[in-house]
């Protein structure tokens, strides 16, 4: 299976993820602030569907490393928001009923598929056949 169509395949997986999530913040409530909304928008969304259309181009390394960098802004962002500060998006703080279940649920999930994106992005990364140099 091609590089690209797993790529993109796990980026919208990724986007599925974090939309459902983000409805659950929403409907909770759970507020973020406004360089939160900004990171969220560019970092966590926006990042990895630009690194998806490159992996289907000549740019494909920059693709991989922009969903490299992209998945691995996401997982440390959902690790210390919703596992590590104690606050109202930590997932101790919110009910495990109702949205609160599909917050918990998409916490999770969230984790998992931006490990697997930063997966494969490092063993593509690794495997890619750098280009020889001419001397």
């Amino acid at each position: 299976m091609k590089v690209a169509q797993v790529g993109t395949a796990i980026v919208v997986i990724h986007a599925i993820a974090h939309t459902l999530h983000g409805f659950a913040h929403a409907e909770i409530p759970v507020p973020l602030s406004l360089l939160q909304i900004w990171f969220v928008s560019v970092v966590i969304l926006l990042g990895p569907v630009i690194s998806a259309a490159l992996l289907w181009t000549q740019f494909y390394r920059i693709g991989n490393w922009l969903l490299l960098s992209s998945m691995t802004g996401a997982i440390l962002f959902g690790l210390y928001h919703h596992f590590i500060v104690i606050s109202p998006d930590h997932v101790s703080q919110v009910a495990f009923t109702g949205w609160g279940l599909l917050f918990q649920i998409t916490a999770i999930l969230t984790l998992i598929i931006d490990g697997l994106g930063i997966g494969m992005s490092v063993w593509t990364l690794k495997t890619i056949q750098q280009p020889q140099r001419v001397m």
